[in-house]
């Protein structure tokens, strides 16, 4: 299983690129592996500030619908155009096309409360 030691991480599976006050999003490897075959992804947040573990779309994999959650308070700047057509991409890379979300932190602070690698892989063990 792939957990790259760069980023940070969430309880609820999401994992995080910091650059400066900015954030990538999406979900880790071991998500996407216990969610299966991804059909659909659906994030309508685009330019919405949402609090930390607020809800900011879902995943649709062939036996369930799982939300997605805020690392942090933060805006979403950008949503992944790719997934729309190519949800796949979550599967086959979920660290590099397979991205959700970038953002900006309202609050970088609240970047040091996220997991680390070795954290995230105590957390699935």
């Amino acid at each position: 299983m792939n957990i790259p030691e760069n980023l940070k991480y969430t309880k609820d599976h999401e994992w995080v690129l910091i650059d400066g006050d900015k954030a990538t999003v999406g979900i880790t490897d071991f998500a996407q592996g216990e969610l299966g075959d991804i059909v659909f992804v659906e994030i309508e947040t685009e330019g919405e500030e949402l609090d930390k573990e607020e809800v900011f779309g879902t995943i649709e994999a062939v036996k369930t619908v799982s939300d997605l959650y805020m690392p942090v308070d933060a805006k979403v700047l950008e949503v992944n155009p790719e997934l729309e057509d190519n949800p796949e991409l979550v599967n086959k890379e979920p660290y590099e096309g397979g991205w959700m979300v970038k953002i900006e932190a309202k609050d970088v602070a609240q970047f040091d409360q996220l997991l680390t690698a070795e954290q995230y892989k105590e957390l699935i063990s």
